[in-house]
């Protein structure tokens, strides 16, 4: 879960049929392969949405309070439950933002996007954490402290100069933090090696302490919600997902308490109850003001249609076995129900014990209001809707001394394309632009970058250039148009009408790469000694 990705591990692609991206667009081809640590690939953003649940953000940048020119562009392009968050934001409740860069390198541009996320969320209210993953750098990159040293005070310094409000904010590095390696111990308690096996590829080779720092970004990930439970979203590049997906499985797994439908005392899958759910509504609308339905209701509704529900000379059937785990939801939903035969069935919200202490337990009975049945190992409420239920639940682990974590919620940006083409590599000085580069090599560098232009200025006035392919057109969509949209769509709009030439738009941006490098670093050196006074050890006591 780290911001050095974004830039580092980019691939470009072919433009698909449709409509113009102004973000400098997502590729044709299929190949998607998320690595934290490697080198991934994602050459088709869409089937980031197919293959592993990401959200597109344009559904939801409309709820959206003041939303960043990145969200607007559609350079964020994708979430996981982001809503809650936006919904912080809008109503000024508690909310987070955190996202972690490992330094193997100087900052670049690509962590810009990350940095900028950071800072937008902090002024939008939101409670901001920016952190260091030494512990991650030096074991699964070889880092020595003291290159981690040099190369996290570089990353907070542009942090600074880009306008995060270190007074207001957080900042820390994994290895000198004992209550996030606390929270770490914790979790690492409910994850186990098949798991990271399946989600991260490790196998018999991989060290020990490597996938200690995979459980120790989980915490970090966590980590906003310590002192109370809050909406918290992860700025990353999707090759950072895979932390994501993990951190929110084991939120829920360190919950005391699960909350679910139910209609009998009985538990039922998911696919299940879609099944007992419908079967209840068809039969209370079919009941008279006195009936009572019961689950063989339900199961001569489901096996046999509406008009063989009877309301009389129900008959107790024999024992029935449960139905196999792959039998269909309907077969399996008849089967509980016939196995309890004349309980009545009857909606109520589902308590269920996960992990909770016996003093959480009791606390719980005694907080739920109006009627309730109280099982050994789940409580049923019958006058407590959904949402309210969550929330108690909440309320009384945070009470009984449990965290009450609330699922975190990320969003994603595309990866940046190398200036030379194909990725963007801080092992190749020439594809990617560093905040510390010389202003003078800044603007070299973009003035030698590829472009998304014709093979002649004459082809490029009839045809158009091609700016959904072009490095340099990213640079205006990401960097430098800054706020102005109006300034960003003029480029694109120039550069596919043929108006604009591939020289004249890298003279252009090149000029002001120079002004922003040379602005920025003007900048750090002006943060310098708030950084000195911020609470962050600078340098590692680790260090021999």
């Amino acid at each position: 879960m780290t911001g050095d990705d974004p830039l580092e591990e980019s691939e470009s692609g072919e433009p698909t049929t449709g409509e113009p991206l102004t973000d400098g667009g997502a590729a044709g081809a299929d190949d998607v392969a998320l690595d934290p640590w490697g080198s991934s690939s994602v050459s088709d953003y869409r089937k980031l949405f197919e293959e592993f649940g990401i959200e597109e953000f344009d559904e939801v940048v409309a709820e959206v309070p003041n939303p960043h020119y990145l969200m607007r562009r559609g350079v964020i392009f994708g979430h996981r439950d982001y809503r809650p968050v936006a919904r912080a934001l809008r109503d000024g409740e508690p909310a987070a933002v955190l996202s972690g860069f490992m330094p193997t390198g100087d900052p670049h541009i690509g962590h810009k996007l990350v940095f900028d996320e950071i800072i937008w969320h902090q002024q939008q209210g939101a409670d901001a954490y920016a952190l260091i993953a030494d512990l991650e750098a030096n074991s699964a990159r070889g880092m020595s402290w003291e290159d981690i040293d040099e190369h996290a005070r570089d990353y907070l310094l542009s942090l600074l100069a880009l306008g995060f409000d270190v007074e207001e904010g957080t900042l820390y590095r994994q290895s000198t933090n004992r209550e996030l390696q606390d929270l770490a111990f914790e979790l690492g308690a409910e994850a186990n090696f098949s798991e990271l096996q399946a989600i991260y590829g490790f196998d018999g080779e991989t060290d020990v302490s490597h996938m200690q720092s995979v459980v120790t970004q989980v915490a970090d990930i966590l980590y906003p919600q310590l002192e109370e439970p809050k909406p918290t979203v992860i700025p990353v590049g999707p090759d950072q997902d895979p932390h994501v997906r993990l951190a929110r499985d084991l939120a829920e797994r360190m919950r005391f308490f699960g909350v679910t439908e139910a209609y009998a005392s009985f538990e039922l899958e998911d696919d299940e109850r879609v099944v007992v759910a419908d079967a209840y509504r068809k039969l209370e609308e079919m009941a008279g003001e006195n009936d009572e339905i019961r689950c063989l209701d339900a199961v001569e509704l489901i096996e046999d249609g509406p008009e063989a529900v009877s309301f009389d000379d129900r008959d107790r059937p024999e024992e029935t076995v449960a139905a196999a785990a792959d039998a269909p939801a309907e077969t399996r939903a008849v089967a509980k129900l016939k196995n309890a035969g004349m309980e009545p069935l009857r909606p109520r919200t589902r308590f269920f014990d996960r992990r909770a202490t016996d003093e959480a337990f009791e606390a719980l009975i005694g907080a739920i209001e109006g009627e309730k049945r109280v099982y050994e190992n789940h409580i049923d409420a019958f006058e407590t809707d959904r949402t309210d239920a969550e929330d108690l639940a909440r309320a009384v682990e945070v009470d009984t001394g449990g965290y009450g974590f609330q699922p975190p919620s990320s969003i994603y940006h595309r990866f940046m394309t190398g200036l030379t083409g194909g990725k963007m590599s801080s092992s190749v000085p020439a594809s990617h632009i560093s905040l510390l580069d010389d202003p003078e090599a800044g603007y070299d560098k973009v003035k030698a970058a590829t472009t998304g232009g014709r093979e002649t200025a004459e082809e490029q006035r009839e045809k158009g250039g091609r700016a959904d392919e072009c490095p340099v057109y990213e640079l205006y969509a990401y960097l430098l148009a800054g706020d102005d949209d109006e300034f960003a769509k003029r480029v694109y709009d120039e550069c596919v009408g043929g108006e604009r030439l591939c020289g004249d738009c890298k003279e252009q941006a090149a000029q002001l790469m120079r002004e922003f490098l040379k602005e920025h670093q003007e900048k750090r050196e002006q943060v310098v000694d708030l950084l000195e006074a911020a609470d962050i050890e600078l340098e590692s006591p680790r260090r021999r």
